[in-house]
């Protein structure tokens, strides 16, 4: 089996403006190995600071009284047994030593011979192993060592492949290596050292981190490493959503991955480490599993002509169809199918027609948008979409003071009047809707993320569109609100979300 070593909470907190607190990294640590099911995590760095001691000591303490310790994995360093004494304080049994895979790095960092640094390597090594620690060992820098010192990196590697170590790891540090190079590098060194494990350890600066992954892997690596949404240094590493599917399906690796987790865990991550998801990203990004074309739509009604391995049931997700100017009748179709909706060919022919409309005057559009447009196109009762009303509002705003909203609202014809402090406008605005709804106890979604488009070029008068996804019985779905001001859109939206609710359509959409 091929391990997936993941570095989310090390290498992947190197992210320019990402810092994760104590329980974030935990509740990253129990996602990781619990419910992804990684084979090992690597999840601080010795000696860094105060918070990330109490971090590894707090995973460390869970792992151990679950019975996976041995898969929780620090980053030490060549300092006289300083990360040794740091990573057993903490309650740590497995340390990554860090050394000089380049004779470039060793000298022009360390300004010592390869001899000096050999010893000095062993040294640790032996102090941890008397401390009980198991030890693998990082060449950093590998790639630009076998680039151009190929002889130093045989040197200190014939130093240490004996002293007790369980792997050998091989970073493309600076994201250099292209897969002709990977394949050819990682096959010498499996060539000239069979009973040495290796993994390996890539950066995306060229956007080659899966590709040479994947040469690493089909030149015989035992383990690869990982980050969740490819968070790192600069670039990034290589994402594990990249991993999984590639390698299971290109090259039948028997992975431990439990793929119906990916999107789960790598939503919690994109949430708590603010960088975005793109929604083009394979397996994980927003759109990945939507079709925009009619012409797929048609195909896929007729036996799943545009559909291959990858089946988003797979990793969690549904497939769904875009509405747009492009979609034509087999999207709305597929759509309405999923509302249990059904229209006659006239209907259908001017509901179509109103999509197309919208979408050339580049108007987003989703499955929940299509009773209102319905409604609005046909003039009819065919749904009622508008048995909420929001009456009238004011949203108070004052230094020094927080924020305030009173509210009216129409419910089935008959109206309620609240109000309520909140952290912001929105937010106090939905407290006090929740206080109405919490008295009539009606159900009411939980809102799971917010986004805020905005147009270039810095108009205060431009129009906003507030999307926001909400969470109800364990399905999501989308309102999307647009004005010129940011708490308007978003109470559009909010209104919009109440109707979908009202008129039973959350309970046939999925996530």
């Amino acid at each position: 089996m091929l391990e997936i070593m993941d570095t989310t909470l090390r290498d992947g907190e190197q992210t320019a403006g990402v810092s994760f607190n104590s329980g974030e990294k935990l509740a990253i640590a129990r996602l990781l190995l619990e419910e992804l099911k990684v084979d090992r995590i690597e999840v601080a760095s010795a000696r860094v600071s105060r918070g990330e001691q109490e971090a590894f000591t707090l995973i460390c303490r869970w792992a151990r009284e679950k019975g996976l310790l041995d898969r929780v994995e620090a980053l030490g360093f060549v300092d006289g047994g300083a990360s040794i004494d740091w990573i057993s304080s903490g309650g740590g049994r497995v340390m990554n030593l860090l050394t000089k895979g380049s004779l470039r790095h060793l000298e022009g960092q360390l300004r010592k011979t390869p001899q000096e640094h050999a010893s000095d390597i062993l040294r640790d090594i032996a102090l941890a192993r008397e401390k009980g620690l198991e030890v693998n060992v990082y060449l950093e820098d590998w790639s630009g060592g076998m680039q151009t010192s190929k002889d130093y990196v045989y040197f200190l590697t014939d130093s240490i492949k004996d002293a007790g170590i369980k792997r050998i790891m091989l970073p493309d540090t600076l994201g250099i290596l292209n897969p002709a190079q990977t394949f050819g590098f990682v096959s010498d060194m499996i060539a000239r050292y069979p009973g040495v494990r290796f993994d390996f350890h890539a950066h995306n600066d060229y956007d080659l981190a899966a590709a040479n992954t994947f040469e690493a892997v089909r030149a015989g690596v035992g383990g690869i490493h990982t980050t969740v949404n490819g968070l790192g240094e600069r670039a990034g590493n290589l994402p594990v959503s990249s991993a999984v599917g590639v390698l299971r399906d290109q090259l039948g690796c028997d992975l431990s991955v439990d793929e119906t987790q990916l999107m789960h865990v790598c939503r919690y991550v994109e949430s708590i480490s603010g960088i975005r998801i793109p929604s083009n990203k394979p397996l994980i990004g927003e759109f990945v599993f939507t079709q925009t074309s009619g012409v797929h739509a048609d195909g896929d009604k007729k036996g799943g002509l545009y559909q291959n391995a990858l089946l988003p049931e797979r990793f969690g997700r549904h497939r769904h169809y875009a509405l747009g100017k492009t979609s034509g009748k087999a999207n709305i179709v597929k759509n309405l199918e999923e509302l249990g909706i059904s229209l006659d060919p006239e209907q259908m022919k001017r509901v179509t027609e109103r999509v197309v409309e919208l979408g050339d005057k580049k108007e987003s559009l989703t499955t929940e948008d299509l009773p209102f447009i319905i409604a609005d196109v046909l003039k009819g009762d065919l749904f009622a979409p508008e048995r909420i009303r929001m009456v009238n509002y004011s949203l108070q705003l004052a230094r020094g003071m927080r924020p305030v909203a009173n509210l009216k609202i129409d419910i089935a014809g008959k109206e309620y009047e609240e109000s309520s402090a909140g952290d912001g406008q929105y937010d106090a605005f939905m407290r006090a809707l929740w206080k109405i709804y919490d008295s009539l106890g009606r159900r009411h979604p939980r809102l799971s993320d917010y986004i805020v488009k905005i147009p270039p070029g810095g108009r205060t008068d431009a129009l906003v569109e507030t999307t926001i996804t909400w969470e109800l019985d364990g399905h999501e779905f989308k309102t999307r609100g647009v004005d010129s001001d940011q708490a308007e859109a978003a109470i559009k939206a909010t209104v919009k979300m109440l109707n979908i609710i009202e008129n039973n359509i959350d309970n046939t959409i999925g996530s």
